[in-house]
């Protein structure tokens, strides 16, 4: 059950490409065809059924800048929630393609932790890059879970 690091790999790109498809989905049937888009993504990747994730979003902030439970992180990734109103849907931005470049990562049997730069394109061909840590637990199944879920826009002295 031990992480490697194509594991920590694998793990980055299939959230990536749940983004794109978030995005894709939004795209061409608005918020009712995005939705169940990301609840397939949250429940594939994220550890929500492990316990309580440690997830940072980017773009949060005030009382609702955690986002521990499922339902926050789904609010986060597509907005259209009374009880998060200043989501604005991070996954509905148009993403096309997701590149990362890792600073260090960390593996310690069926714990593996990364952290570097998460390089997402939109379909505008604009550049966003976000400071990203990542924590994954295997789970019983072998699955590699999103434990720890830090982001933040890099700082600009």
């Amino acid at each position: 059950m031990t992480i490697t690091n194509d594991d920590l790999a694998a793990a980055r790109n299939a959230w990536g490409a749940g983004l794109i498809a978030i995005a894709k989905a939004y795209d061409q049937g608005g918020i009712d065809a995005a939705r169940p888009v990301a609840e397939e993504v949250i429940d594939g990747a994220y550890g929500y059924n492990l316990g309580p994730v440690l997830f940072k979003p980017t773009m949060a902030s005030g009382d609702q800048t955690f986002r521990p439970t499922r339902e926050g992180a789904l609010a986060y990734f597509v907005g259209h929630d009374a009880n998060y109103p200043l989501d604005g849907g991070f996954g509905l931005k148009g993403w096309r393609s997701m590149d990362s470049v890792t600073s260090a990562s960390f593996i310690d049997g069926d714990v593996g932790m990364w952290m570097g730069w998460i390089k997402l394109t939109d379909k505008d061909g604009n550049l966003t890059q976000v400071d990203k840590s990542f924590g994954y637990k295997k789970d019983a199944d072998g699955v590699l879970r999103i434990v720890l879920h830090h982001s933040s826009l890099p700082y600009q002295p």
